[in-house]
């Protein structure tokens, strides 16, 4: 299959220029390995079932010739031998020079304590997430994030995407080898991962053994979660109501926990400005899936599930836009954040720059009522921030799901149809 073009390539190769080693970390099937294979010039897949065993087994006892070859070097799925750590920094010290090492993994290690050092100044991180509108080539990509920060009078930008494209794109989700399959044969590929996550992966990521029905059930619990700050509380209660045994809230966080490690879920951190009024920042994270198929996969969801009930799909599509967001920020050194006060306002994402520079983002599948409403919201948004602290936000933007064009409104909010958005 020939190789898609990845937003991640160019933040790879960055680096790989400033750093010993590159630790790429994200779910399954995301394409991680494919990615890091394109720039490595060795490879040692440690989850090589002829050769694991003996793989782990040397990582405790010679290390070092598992280091051996062409730089950079990939250490595929890496976690199983998490030993190698020290002896990759140790390696990097050595050599004192940079790109030495790539290496990928589906899980955050369960046991650190092996770990000497923390890889300070020798290992940089490269979050990878399923594939963007973008790079699957369902946006235009008319429409730059990073270009929107310099505020340009017009834009334009013509939307591809009706309504059932976008439900088909939030069931297909991102993951790369979707991409030629049939549309129902994609579709059923999340519910192969889903499968693949409640009877295996959330127990083997640390060794504990876990429900599948309960992860389940969790699961779809999150789903109705999307897009909200639902606290554990909230959802352990919900949990409970359809529960036999009990379930305290330290068994919901292991499995919340579980599931973060091997990238499933995502949540957005609170945005915390300075404002002009003596409203409080709400500080609880917003609850969203690394990817809109999940969503729709615990939900038991398909493209004419989701047409036939739009305000579910106008959540899942909030998780997509999420996953696009995310991506393309990172690509341009920003972080994307969620904004909401004790008096409702609310912006669904905040993207900010290391610069200081900040965007606002409402999203909304689409409407004219929707849109008015979502530009109302935030200039309200905006005249609560203090601007004398924290500067006039470069621009504001509706984020769209249907609608013909991309533009600016005659109020200086661009209204941006994510079938037309690109980082």
């Amino acid at each position: 299959m020939e190789y898609k073009n990845r937003i991640a390539d160019d933040l790879l190769t960055r680096k790989l220029e400033s750093s010993g080693a590159v630790l790429i970390e994200g779910a399954k099937w995301c394409g991680k390995t494919t990615t890091a294979e394109q720039q490595a010039q060795s490879i040692l897949y440690m989850d090589d079932p002829e050769n694991m065993a003996h793989n782990i087994e040397l990582s405790k006892l010679s290390p070092r010739h598992l280091l051996e070859g062409d730089t950079p070097r990939l250490i595929d799925e890496w976690q199983l031998a998490p030993y190698l750590w020290d002896s990759i920094r140790y390696t990097i010290d050595r050599r004192n020079r940079f790109g030495q090492f790539i290496l990928t993994g589906s899980a955050v290690p369960a046991d650190l304590s092996s770990l000497h050092h923390s890889g300070t100044g020798r290992f940089s991180w490269l979050r990878m997430r399923p594939m963007t509108l973008f790079e699957s080539n369902d946006s235009t990509g008319e429409v730059s994030l990073k270009n929107l920060f310099s505020t340009p009078d017009q834009i334009f930008g013509q939307n591809q995407l009706d309504l059932h494209r976008i439900a088909y794109l939030i069931c297909r989700g991102g993951w790369p080898m979707t991409l030629n399959m049939r549309e129902e044969v994609a579709t059923d590929t999340a519910y192969n991962y889903y499968d693949a996550i409640v009877n295996t992966d959330i127990s083997r990521v640390d060794g504990v053994s876990r429900s599948s029905d309960r992860t389940r059930r969790i699961l779809r619990s999150y789903a109705w979660a999307q897009g909200s700050q639902m606290s554990l509380n909230a959802m352990r209660k919900d949990l409970v109501a359809n529960e036999t045994d009990t379930f305290d809230i330290d068994t919901l966080s292991s499995y919340i926990e579980a599931l973060k490690k091997i990238f499933v879920i995502e949540d957005a951190p609170a945005w915390n400005p300075n404002l002009r009024s003596k409203a409080s920042i709400r500080t609880s994270d917003t609850r969203y899936f690394t990817d809109p198929s999940m969503a729709s996969a615990s939900l038991g969801a398909g493209p004419e599930d989701l047409i036939n009930d739009l305000e579910t799909m106008g959540f899942l599509f909030e998780t997509l836009c999420m996953r696009d967001l995310r991506v393309y920020a990172e690509a341009i050194g920003g972080t994307v954040y969620h904004y909401k006060d004790s008096y409702g306002l609310e912006s669904d994402a905040v993207i900010h720059l290391r610069n200081g520079s900040y965007g606002l983002v409402e999203i909304k599948i689409g409407g004219d009522k929707a849109i008015r409403e979502g530009i109302t919201l935030l200039q309200k948004v905006t005249e609560a921030i203090d601007e004398t602290r924290m500067g006039t936000p470069s621009f504001k933007m509706v984020l769209t799901g249907v609608g013909s064009y991309a533009f600016r409104s005659k109020e200086g909010t661009y209204i941006v149809p994510i079938g037309c958005l690109k980082h």
